[in-house]
């Protein structure tokens, strides 16, 4: 082989291998370039989707253990959270047993209904009640009175209960539990009325006293205060006894102006007490004017005492 074939084959081989080596070098940096344009996701765990649940719905059920009684609706007694008035209409199934409730209980005196209204601890109370459950339960006990069943035969209770959903537009379906209970042991029961005459005597007593700034005619329930409205509808309901609010005033102004200005706090008082739940025809309202001083009108601390309104039971 001449010395020039050598060196046309010498060119020929480094020019092929110049170009293998392009090839791989491209490729090597072409694949590294499409690899870091789509990235592979490293091994993360996925976002967990939140599980939306679903409102929670209780049936308006009432059945006694020792009777025959039994009603079941899907539909119950709704309310919006934070409040206790009940959501209206009613579901027809509702009605229906509302009035088979009344004619078994009108049938069976010896039984009462139990009445246990749920509230959640995220809820707002702006109730005269010591919370929303107990809130709950007098007005639906409030709408069996209406409708024909003694307050006598009905007890409420209030419980705590942040198993209940409400839906999205923040409606509780049903916050509620009912229960036949049957009464028949005298002595026990005699012991437990005479329990409640001394409980109601008590609040004769002590009434509940609310204070007024000169000119207003505001409400503002301590929670201790809660406990004896509780305790006062308690009273009016089992021994038929009537609620009386009971204005009074200092001695600014005349008599004549006072007078009027206790009987505005007190309808005021009673209007308050109506849309928390108290039966309009269980109360009734007065006023003392200036004429019963509980302090002396001579200091402003005596006269913020006797701008005051009493509700208690006659």
């Amino acid at each position: 082989m001449s010395k020039k074939t050598t060196y046309i084959l010498g060119i020929v081989l480094t020019i092929i291998i110049g170009m293998i080596l392009q090839y791989f070098l491209c490729c090597t940096q072409c694949c590294s370039a499409k690899a870091s344009d789509n990235p592979t996701k490293p091994d993360t765990p996925s976002a967990i989707t939140p599980k939306i649940k679903n409102a929670t719905k209780n049936a308006f059920a009432i059945s006694d253990p020792n009777g025959n009684f039994n009603t079941n609706s899907n539909e119950n007694f709704n309310f919006k959270t934070s409040n206790f008035s009940i959501l209206e209409p009613l579901a027809p199934g509702v009605g229906d047993g509302v009035i088979k409730l009344k004619d078994y209980l009108r049938a069976n005196p010896t039984k009462t209904v139990d009445i246990t209204g749920f509230y959640k601890s995220d809820e707002t109370n702006t109730s005269v009640y010591p919370n929303l459950g107990l809130a709950r339960a007098n007005a639906v006990k409030n709408y069996l009175v209406l409708h024909g069943i003694s307050a006598k035969q009905i007890d409420t209770y209030g419980m705590l209960n942040d198993g209940i959903i409400p839906d999205k537009k923040g409606t509780l379906f049903g916050p509620l539990k009912f229960g036949v209970v049957t009464h028949d042991n005298a002595e026990a029961d005699a012991a437990a009325m005479a329990t409640l005459e001394k409980d109601c005597q008590a609040i004769r007593d002590n009434p509940l006293v609310l204070h007024f700034k000169t000119g207003e005619a505001a409400i503002s329930l301590t929670s201790a205060q809660r406990k004896k409205m509780a305790d006062i509808s308690h009273c009016v309901d089992k021994l038929g006894v009537k609620l009386q609010v009971v204005g009074h005033t200092d001695n600014t102004g005349n008599a004549a102006t006072n007078q009027r200005l206790g009987l505005d706090r007190a309808n005021f008082a009673k209007g308050y007490l109506v849309k928390n739940g108290i039966l309009n025809s269980n109360i009734e309202t007065a006023s003392k004017g200036q004429t019963k001083p509980i302090a002396d009108n001579a200091t402003p601390e005596g006269r913020a005492q006797n701008r005051r309104t009493v509700i208690t039971i006659n």
